[in-house]
């Protein structure tokens, strides 16, 4: 029997995690408690199901010739998917044999000194990684936990240029104020790797199952962004020497 991850769910033809039409794969269990989340069921680390890697490649071999056609791929997300890393790693070893693009949906959690992590990021094409917010203590008012090791690992994604797509969500009265903006811009113009940055106006879909699950839902009064403020995110974040956004 191969290796087990514990999963959440999986999503066949996504197409926002990534480059062309993707398997997504949703890893259970997640160290932040991020107050926007709109999949709190995947935080529990008992929970999901388990899959050995053989069943999962099963599953990613249905879609190949969609996968292939479109210059797509798969996507590992969560949860935190680098909170199982020997599992990723043992999928990626038999995903690489299909000669499948491989993307990794990340928090940063981990840091950039975890055992196996360069093996992994051997393994892996794109990587994408949230970063909540630049300002250290409201990152912990909104996640639960510091972003020390998330600005490290984007740092060390970096120094080895691997391809990196940033994701930032704006929600008013929270990452949307100028100085926190500006101040991710300069991080972000100090790294060397980013492809692409993607600004996600803050939703509410997922409150049912904050509701659902007995959790306080803090956002409930927050308001959703107008086009002006997420373009004005836009602009604060972009970079004017390539034109990402």
């Amino acid at each position: 029997m191969s290796l087990q991850g514990r999963i959440h769910s999986f999503e066949s033809c996504g197409t926002v995690d990534g480059p062309g039409i993707r398997f997504v794969i949703f890893m259970q269990g997640c160290p932040f408690k991020c107050m926007f989340c709109h999949n709190p069921d995947t935080w529990d680390f008992n929970g999901g199901t388990l899959y050995t890697v053989d069943e999962v490649v099963a599953k990613v071999k249905k879609y190949l010739p969609y996968i292939k056609a479109s210059g797509g791929g798969i996507t590992v997300t969560g949860g935190e998917p680098l909170m199982q890393m020997d599992f990723i790693i043992e999928l990626f070893k038999e995903l690489k044999k299909l000669d499948v693009h491989t993307a990794i949906d990340t928090n940063g959690y981990v840091g950039s000194k975890v055992k196996k992590l360069e093996e992994l990021m051997g393994l892996t094409d794109l990587v994408l990684m949230s970063i909540k917010h630049i300002n250290p203590d409201a990152h912990i008012k909104l996640t639960g936990c510091s972003n020390h090791n998330t600005l490290e690992f984007a740092n060390y994604l970096s120094e080895i240029g691997k391809p990196l797509w940033i994701r930032y969500v704006v929600i008013p009265g929270f990452t949307d104020d100028f100085l926190s903006l500006f101040k991710l811009r300069e991080f972000l113009n100090s790294l060397k790797n980013i492809e692409n940055v993607e600004i996600l106006p803050f939703h509410k879909h997922g409150e049912t199952k904050w509701k659902k699950l007995k959790l306080p839902y803090n956002l409930d009064k927050a308001a959703i962004p107008n086009k002006f403020a997420v373009s004005k995110a836009k602009n604060l974040l972009k970079d004017e020497s390539e034109g990402k956004i």
